[in-house]
C-alpha cells in the first residue's frame, strides 16, 4: 500500500475505473452474446437486440475500452450474423 496521500488516492481512484470498465466491458460482452442466442433460438426481438448490441459496442469504443479496428470488426462480425 503506498505511503503518499497523492498515490493512495490514485489506488482508489484506479480501482473504482478498473470496476466500472469491467462492468462496461461485461454489458458489451452479454449484448452480444444475447442477440447470438436469439439469433439462434430464432426469437422474434432481433432488431432490438442488434440495436443494443451494436450501442454497446459503440459505448465500449467512446469510453476507450476497445479500439477502434476491434470495435468495427466486431459490428461487422454482428450485421453479417443479423443479414443471413
Amino acid at each position: 500500500m503506498p505511503i503518499i496521500k497523492s498515490a493512495i488516492e490514485r489506488v482508489r481512484t484506479s480501482e473504482k475505473a478498473e470496476a466500472r470498465n469491467a462492468s462496461q466491458l461485461s454489458q458489451m460482452r452479454t449484448a452480444i452474446k444475447k442477440f447470438d442466442k436469439a439469433k439462434l433460438d430464432g426469437a422474434d426481438n432481433l432488431d432490438d437486440l442488434y440495436k443494443a448490441a451494436i450501442s454497446a459496442i459503440d459505448r465500449a469504443h467512446s469510453k476507450g475500452l476497445i479500439k477502434a479496428n476491434k470495435a468495427a470488426r466486431d459490428k461487422s462480425r454482428l450485421s453479417a450474423r443479423y443479414a443471413k
